[in-house]
């Protein structure tokens, strides 16, 4: 059978519109580039331990528990990067968990010291906490526990002592990651009553109940003892509650807004952007780290192309801010894919 085609291989044809003029080149490709990825856009993620030294975690290959020596070393590196905040979070020896994670509110505990350590050597850089119960907690839930019921108001003092005590220590901005209702509204006012007008929230506004947690959870030791975390974090198939939830933190004083995980929820991304005018985070956590990893580890992909194709993914989602382990490799990829 015999087609007609509009123009034979060796005939031109009126074609006005060729998009490919604008990929011809990679100084062209750059000139037109939409999103762009900059380490001053990362946050490092920080393990912190009481030993010296570092403790590999299997589960998250590249990554460990840091004493105060080798933590500072870690910030002191990712800083010259380029990246100007980390996150910390501490892990906490079982003899001092308890139901009421009463080890939060000592403000010579592991947590506070550490923000001292680094304020004090790394004045410029960002310090951001994690406000929640559950790597305090011995029920390893992030709110106070009773019969199994996870208590929504009698938590928020709890963490509003906690983060009081961060605050304290040089914490630039305290993060909640705990999804109790009320809780911005009630640290702001805690913040704001204790002459710490400045540090600011950064609110994980939308922290789904993910699959995506458990090399975390084995850095920290802090999965739940029973049950899940279904009760107060969110279901994976929703988005307009994520509306909900970050125009109510918003409103009631956050600074910023944290979408957890990234990659399962660009859409997610892209909607709590189009929602708000406070800057939009997202965490590309463990789990993701940790498969990029594998496949990498087999052969499967390639680690550095892989990692800088899923952040520019983020970025262009709509992200001010990416939370990733990756920050310190790709700061270093960019600068190299730049000279």
């Amino acid at each position: 059978m015999n087609f007609k085609l509009p123009v034979s291989s060796t005939e031109s044809f009126d074609l006005t519109q060729r998009p490919r003029r604008n990929r011809i080149s990679e100084s062209i490709r750059g000139l037109v580039r939409e999103t762009r990825l900059h380490p001053g856009n990362f946050v490092l993620p920080l393990f912190i331990q009481e030993n010296s030294g570092s403790t590999p975690i299997h589960s998250m290959p590249g990554q460990f528990r840091l004493g105060p020596d080798a933590l500072l070393k870690e910030a002191a590196d990712a800083f010259a990067r380029g990246i100007r905040a980390v996150a910390l979070f501490p892990v906490i020896s079982e003899n001092l968990k308890d139901p009421k994670a009463s080890e939060s509110k000592n403000p010579k505990g592991l947590l506070p010291r550490t923000i001292g350590i680094l304020k004090e050597n790394l004045p410029a850089l960002t310090v951001i906490t994690d406000v929640a119960m559950d790597p305090y907690s011995s029920d390893g839930h992030d709110g106070l526990v009773e019969q199994g019921k996870i208590l929504n108001d009698e938590t928020l003092p709890v963490l509003a002592e906690m983060a009081l005590v961060q605050a304290r220590a040089g914490a630039d901005i305290i993060a909640p990651s705990d999804m109790m209702d009320g809780r911005i509204g009630y640290l702001r006012k805690a913040l704001d009553e204790n002459d710490l007008r400045d540090v600011g929230i950064l609110s994980y506004a939308v922290k789904y109940a993910s699959a995506f947690y458990g090399p975390f959870r084995d850095a920290l030791d802090s999965a739940p003892k029973s049950g899940d975390k279904k009760t107060y974090q969110m279901d994976p198939a929703n988005v307009r509650e994520a509306a909900r939830e970050v125009e109510l933190d918003v409103r009631e004083g956050a600074d910023m807004v944290m979408v957890k995980p990234a990659l399962p929820y660009l859409d997610v991304i892209a909607h709590v952007r189009s929602l708000v005018p406070v800057p939009v985070a997202a965490y590309q956590v463990s789990g993701e780290y940790a498969m990029i990893k594998a496949a990498a580890k087999q052969g499967w992909l390639e680690e550095k192309k892989a990692v800088l194709e899923t952040l520019t993914s983020i970025k262009r989602a709509g992200a001010d801010i990416i939370f990733t382990y990756f920050a310190k490799d790709a700061a270093a990829w960019l600068v190299r894919s730049q000279d």
